[in-house]
């Protein structure tokens, strides 16, 4: 049968309202030794990321692992956009094995995840393979985590893939939020924080409305 279209999203597609975000580990311990993506960036990244769910109203959990033993704080960056938000200190690698951050994932009750954090060979795989198993939808924004080579992030990625995540990247996971320039109650917290956190997009944002007072949509 032949498909018809219509001006309708895919179910697939991220919304505010529709899943969980966790943020993992973005600790000093773990930064030192991330090498497939460099430390600045990442930290841009990862705070394009917070600043996204908290302005659009997401459920968010923050996790850190032995942090004021071992690991040290989370990153400004991350934590800033929740000044609100209790961090959940862990001793276990798997945040899926935590159950205070479990408690919190049942208690907030989305059937979607979205993860980012460091490494992603072990505070995002051990997460995402538990949540699949147990019949979670997981989502991976794989340019705000970071691990000790590329080698092993990409390794990472694709074992995540090959089991049923879908990747995406931090730009990806703002816009997917906003979606339509014509919401017009969010459409300056996007531009503000593209603008801030966006790259070269940003800066093209920040040209066209200083020139020529441009404004998308």
């Amino acid at each position: 049968m032949k498909p018809t279209a219509t001006a309708a999203p895919s179910p697939l597609l991220l919304t505010p309202r529709d899943h969980t975000l966790i943020m993992i580990d973005y600790q000093s311990q773990m930064a030192f030794a991330t090498h497939s993506i460099d430390i600045p960036t990442l930290r841009n990244n990862a705070g394009l990321v917070a600043s996204a769910a908290a302005g659009f109203g997401v459920s968010a959990i923050l996790t850190t692992v032995v942090e004021k033993s071992f690991s040290g704080p989370m990153f400004d960056e991350v934590t800033a956009p929740f000044p609100d938000l209790r961090m959940l200190d862990r001793t276990s690698m798997n945040t899926w094995e935590d159950a205070a951050v479990i408690a919190r994932v049942n208690q907030i009750g989305k059937s979607r995840i979205v993860l980012a954090g460091l490494w992603t060979s072990v505070c995002i795989v051990g997460p995402a393979l538990s949540a699949l198993d147990q019949g979670f939808e997981v989502y991976v924004i794989a340019d705000a985590c970071g691990d000790i080579s590329t080698e092993a992030h990409e390794r990472a990625m694709q074992r995540m893939v090959q089991a049923g995540a879908r990747p995406i990247t931090s730009l990806q996971y703002l816009l997917e939020l906003q979606r339509d320039w014509a919401r017009a109650d969010t459409y300056e917290l996007t531009t503000g924080i593209a603008a801030k956190l966006g790259g070269g997009y940003g800066l093209g944002i920040r040209y066209a409305k200083t020139m020529f007072g441009g404004h998308e949509g």
